[in-house]
């Protein structure tokens, strides 16, 4: 972050409280400057020089800023510019990942790791509720947001819904789209469970994080509309790259 010579001051009916203009300030160099994420910002006795102000206003501005996600602190070593998140609703919708961000005008990159007819596992048995030994659908991709890893989904549909898939070119078109153009699949509703991870060492290098990395897991089960479950996944989300958004309806 480059030095500046701006001065805060109290306003003259003090109505602006210094923290809220030293943050306001920061603010504008953060955005204003598009400094790249993990910027690390002047420690705290630096901006208590550069602007004239005690460290309790220096805190009180750095804490709002952690609270509005702008920025954040690690022990020891300073307070650093967060990286911009996108909140993305695929969670609590029957919208799919991708179908989602293309209409945010983002850019969606496919990798399929394997496609593949095989017998359901077990788990995949007792989500949708199979015969043992039922052959199943089986697709493992990576997505990707402007270049950048996002979610590894390993995803699971009876054949007998969708032959043929596993020979249909992914790579380029959402699946999604593909159930519902070629197959006339739809959803009715959904289930899905949620739980914090760890990757793998082949998960962790697929999303390019680390073991270490906090991970979002999740699993679904899709009914169709007569009530019956047709779809199973289970997936490992990137949160530092944006944050899933749920809307709840009226219980009553």
């Amino acid at each position: 972050m480059d030095a500046t010579n701006t001065l805060i001051r109290g306003s003259q009916d003090n109505a602006v409280p210094l923290w809220s203009q030293l943050k306001a300030a920061l603010v504008d160099q953060i955005i204003g400057q598009n400094l790249p994420e993990h910027t690390r910002l002047p420690s705290e006795s630096e901006l208590c020089g550069r602007y004239g102000v005690s460290r309790t206003v220096v805190r009180e501005a750095l804490n709002q800023l952690v609270h509005e996600r702008l920025i954040y602190k690690l022990q020891g070593k300073g307070a650093f510019v967060a990286g911009r998140r996108d909140d993305q609703d695929f969670v609590g919708t029957r919208v799919g990942f991708s179908g989602e961000l293309a209409d945010k005008h983002r850019i969606i990159g496919r990798e399929i790791l394997r496609q593949d007819v095989e017998p359901a596992t077990d788990r995949v048995q007792k989500m949708l509720r199979l015969e043992p030994g039922t052959p199943i659908v089986a697709i493992d991709r990576v997505l990707s947001v402007d270049g950048i890893p996002r979610l590894l989904v390993r995803w699971r549909m009876p054949e007998h819904l969708v032959p043929g898939l596993d020979q249909v070119p992914l790579h380029s078109r959402s699946l999604y789209d593909t159930l519902s153009r070629r197959y006339g699949i739809a959803f009715e509703r959904a289930e899905r469970w949620i739980e914090a991870v760890c990757p793998d060492s082949d998960e962790a290098k697929r999303l390019d994080v680390t073991t270490a990395t906090p991970l979002l897991g999740l699993e679904s089960v899709a009914y169709s509309s007569q009530g019956l479950p047709i779809e199973y996944y289970a997936a490992l989300y990137r949160t530092d790259r944006a944050r899933l958004h749920l809307q709840i309806g009226n219980t009553r």
